[in-house]
């Protein structure tokens, strides 16, 4: 006797609603990187309570993926924006020492 697999369920596959702001997360993310590192933080911020949301609502809501993304784009333009602030600032001081 062969045994058969069992067919696959009517409708098609059922997917989790993708959560509103893993999109959101995402782009803002991106554009933090390629033009804008200012939005690096809200990229963070989004993203990271978008994976909080996404993971305590057990499977109803999907987009994990995009919304880490967005996180962590967000944190690399973030860690970004302060070095450059820092190295503007530290050679403003070395200027205006040298102009003394």
């Amino acid at each position: 006797m062969t045994s058969y697999p069992p067919p696959p369920p009517q409708g098609g596959p059922a997917y989790a609603p993708q959560h509103p702001r893993a999109t959101t997360a995402l782009v803002l993310g991106i554009l933090s990187l390629v033009i804008c590192g200012v939005l690096g933080p809200f990229a963070w911020v989004i993203g990271g309570n978008a994976v909080k949301e996404i993971d305590a609502s057990g499977g109803q809501l999907g987009g994990r993926g995009m919304a880490q993304a967005g996180r962590i784009c967000g944190m690399i333009a973030t860690i970004l924006l302060i070095i450059g602030l820092a190295v503007a600032i530290i050679l403003a001081i070395v200027s205006i020492g040298r102009n003394s």
